[in-house]
């Protein structure tokens, strides 16, 4: 075989020069054989260098309004303490504890043991043959790689995914609508929700000026929309949760948002996140009857995290075709759901689905086209998401166990979802709706005028400057408010209730006496008559 030589042509205008080393064309034996060849880099005046074609000038605009407050900033600065921390640099506090992701299993969480039971075989199917593994799981790992070309996990999988996987899912949802079917010809395999997200808004958006589409996405919103609506160029369009209601979504305040909308854009997408991230609540039936007069497409990615006795979990399909024919055959719907939440917390498997109902036959041949230009997803995190879609029955071995630890995850969740609440109300200033599902708390936090100067002047967002400074006192990361979007003049914290209940009790303290002494230093002296007519200065706190 020959090797293609390293040398460079001479470059064309200001640059380096390549001097090319003379390579040597042989014959042998009737094949072509090329020497090896070697290049130096003449030395060159650093004013004559080409300047480069990608800089901030010219990078794509859309990717410089793209923001991720989730790993922004504040969780950069948190990467760069930790560090520190490592290489001995003091710090007020010994760890840094990171409560600004749902990200279960770096928070200490434990895998469920048949997940990887299943994806272990999988992967490596030499162990079908060990009596460690119990018969179900192998049963499930030999159904998935009969699937897979070559029965191995290690190959391309069709781009709407693995026939198998999408099959199960189908029976899935059927089963968790109580009857309503499912065909796994609408099923989808994603890399994680957030691949089916954007798959489906670059279908939809279009359109120039006014008849450019529009996005309408619940604020306070997880920034994965902001983020994809700018980097598609779409039109945002927010609606406000009423945090006064537990944070329930309000029909009135959608009809305002799509009415003021429709005077710049084509409102063509409803966005429902259900239950809420970073606001924790739960959706009731009648309200999602109520949104369904909309044409939408929602979210369902945490539908198995619901602590609430109160709450349950309605999918916008089920209520969808309890409202009838004309509804169910008419309202294009997309619904999504991943491995990385609900009970198994598998983030690292990439694994999700989303189902899609009612879609142009023509339009779905353009879906799989464009899924199709990236291949298809991790097969593994296929794997992943057929087992949770599913577990073992009850007939069978692994049930006991599978059961016993999805309950324990699902009860720990619950506990901290209610210390969380209880923790965070205790503290004058901080107020907190329950958490009603999915994993994160979204507390409103009082912040003095002193200390919204102070970060107006280093223009940055009040809460923005609260987050950093929790973090560089206590090593908490949590993140600001701002970057999930609020109504002008509150202030809030997204955190994950995620860590042990006993890490978690320390977070939560540590977060209260930081907010006393937060709020004493910024406190702001006000005048105050006295009986006699003299002044004196009073604290001013919050209720």
């Amino acid at each position: 075989m020959g090797f293609v030589n390293k040398g460079f042509l001479k470059k064309h205008g200001a640059g380096p020069t390549y001097k090319m080393i003379r390579c040597d064309l042989m014959t042998q034996y009737g094949l072509k054989r090329f020497s090896t060849a070697e290049a130096t880099v003449e030395t060159s005046d650093p004013a004559r260098m080409r300047e480069k074609t990608l800089t901030m000038a010219t990078l794509n605009p859309q990717v410089k309004a793209v923001e991720y407050a989730v790993r922004g900033p504040i969780v950069i600065k948190a990467g760069d303490i930790e560090r520190g921390l490592q290489q001995g640099v003091k710090q007020p506090f010994t760890e840094v504890i990171k409560a600004n992701i749902g990200d279960a299993h770096a928070m200490g969480q434990q895998p469920i043991t048949f997940v990887r039971q299943v994806v272990a075989l999988c992967c490596f199917p030499e162990l079908l043959d060990s009596p460690t593994f119990p018969d179900d799981a192998k049963q499930r790992a030999q159904r998935i790689l009969q699937d897979c070309g070559g029965r191995s996990l290690g190959s391309y999988s069709a781009s709407q995914g693995v026939e198998c996987v999408r099959k199960d899912i189908a029976d899935y949802i059927t089963h968790r609508d109580q009857g309503v079917p499912s065909d796994w010809n609408n099923i989808y395999l994603t890399t994680g929700a957030s691949d089916g997200i954007m798959s489906i808004l670059k279908l939809l958006v279009s359109g120039q000026g006014r008849s450019r589409t529009g996005v309408m996405i619940p604020i306070p919103q997880y920034p994965l929309y902001s983020a994809a609506i700018s980097e598609l160029e779409a039109v945002r369009i927010n609606y406000y949760l009423d945090e006064a209601n537990c944070w329930a979504l309000d029909i009135e305040e959608l009809q305002r948002a799509y009415l003021t909308a429709k005077e710049h854009c084509q409102p063509k997408v409803l966005c429902i996140i259900n239950p809420g991230n970073p606001t924790g609540q739960v959706q009731s039936k009648k309200c999602i009857e109520e949104v369904l007069h909309f044409w939408l497409h929602r979210l369902n990615v945490y539908q198995d995290n619901v602590y609430s006795s109160d709450c349950q979990f309605h999918s916008f399909k089920k209520v969808l075709y309890e409202m009838g024919p004309e509804y169910f055959n008419n309202v294009e719907l997309a619904s999504f759901h991943s491995t990385s939440k609900g009970y198994t917390g598998e983030c690292g498997f990439r694994g999700g689905y989303m189902e899609v109902l009612n879609m142009d036959t023509q339009v779905m041949a353009q879906l799989v086209k464009l899924l199709s230009v990236r291949l298809c997803p991790p097969v593994s995190g296929q794997a992943a998401m057929d087992v949770i879609v599913n577990p073992p029955r009850e007939h069978e071995p692994s049930y006991a166990q599978f059961t016993k630890e999805k309950s324990s995850v699902l009860d720990a969740l619950a506990h901290k979802a209610s210390l969380t609440e209880q923790i965070l109300n205790s503290v004058p200033g901080i107020k907190c709706n329950p958490v009603q599902g999915a994993m994160y708390a979204f507390p409103q936090i009082f912040i003095p005028p002193p200390a919204i100067q102070e970060a107006q002047s280093l223009s940055m967002a009040p809460d923005m400057l609260y987050c950093l400074k929790l973090l560089e006192e206590t090593g908490i990361c949590v993140v600001p408010g701002s970057g999930f979007g609020q109504k002008e003049g509150t202030y809030h914290f997204r955190m994950t209730i995620l860590p042990s209940p006993e890490k978690l009790k320390v977070l939560l303290e540590k977060l209260k006496e930081f907010h006393l002494r937060f709020l004493e230093e910024y406190s702001q002296p006000e005048p105050q008559i006295t009986s006699q007519g003299q002044h004196r200065e009073m604290s001013k706190q919050p209720d």
